[in-house]
């Protein structure tokens, strides 16, 4: 059996009569809407489009890929509770990586009327990364459906594995200072993860503290478990934590300047708002 569960956003199980061949030309992600990012660095041209995998004895579905988090963009509805600033008549706009002392955000939702923000929710995207490489199992579950691969390829024994414990520390670590930034604007950031993964950093790290979420903590942890269900597999929000600055435990500092102004953020964001990051729950 495979080790692909999600091939450019498809399930590779469904009984369907699906064209994988065209699937796999046209290299498209339904999440994003766009061609498939990740590709190969000796091959640009050519998208992998490996969104879900499995590994060692454990047969749950692992995401890999933080387009697959997009799904019904259902992690935005699940944060416009956070966006005490919206009102009726406001329009909602999703705009992606925004500066902020610490790094890039991946996406701030934001409440817009008459072109000004009126508040703003910060959304970090955690997908598990990997090691090695799974170019060759892709390789061998084409072979199977009859496509022409290289025999290199698909007898290549390179193995892959998940880095749990790196992408936990890094994501950590960089959300130390960012969410000091939005402590000090009274604004919300949220981390999207898997719950498998938020299980792993519950195991791992000193997570004991964390509260159910409320309103009032800067920090916000959202987990999305990944079900199987008749047209493939669908993502739906699993738990709610929160927590302030001092509630990220971290094992290392990042120089950076937190304290940013609230007008440099805004103006940041309005710079980017336009009729393509207008909200659209269709994608």
């Amino acid at each position: 059996m495979s080790k692909i569960v999600d091939l450019f956003g498809l399930d590779v199980a469904a009984d369907n009569q699906m064209d994988w061949k065209r699937v796999v030309a046209d290299q498209n992600c339904p999440f994003a809407g766009k061609k498939c990012f990740k590709v190969r660095k000796s091959q640009p041209s050519i998208s992998i489009g490996t969104c879900t995998i499995t590994h060692g004895r454990d047969s749950t579905p692992l995401m890999i890929c933080p387009n697959r988090f997009l799904e019904r963009r259902q992690i935005f509805v699940d944060c416009l509770h956070l966006l005490q600033g919206h009102l009726p008549g406001n329009e909602l706009h999703i705009v992606s990586e925004v500066g902020v002392p610490g790094g890039n955000v991946d996406y701030f939702l934001v409440s817009v009327l008459e072109g000004r923000v009126r508040d703003f929710v910060g959304i970090e995207i955690q997908a598990l990364d990997t090691t090695g490489t799974i170019w060759p199992e892709r390789q061998r579950l084409l072979q199977g459906w009859g496509f022409d691969v290289e025999d290199a390829d698909v007898s290549s024994i390179k193995p892959f594995g998940m880095n749990w414990k790196m992408t936990a520390k890094t994501i950590l670590v960089q959300l130390h200072h960012k969410v000091r930034t939005f402590e000090n604007l009274n604004k919300h950031l949220v981390l999207v993860v898997q719950d498998s993964f938020l299980a792993y950093m519950e195991r791992e790290f000193r997570f004991g503290h964390l509260s159910v979420a409320r309103n009032a903590d800067p920090m916000h942890f959202h987990s999305y478990r990944l079900s199987k269900n008749a047209d493939g597999h669908r993502i739906s929000l699993a738990d709610r934590y929160s927590t302030d600055t001092e509630g990220i435990a971290v094992c290392l500092s990042l120089q950076a300047e937190a304290n940013m102004e609230l007008a440099e953020i805004v103006t940041a964001i309005e710079n980017r708002i336009s009729q393509v990051t207008l909200f659209n729950i269709s994608g």
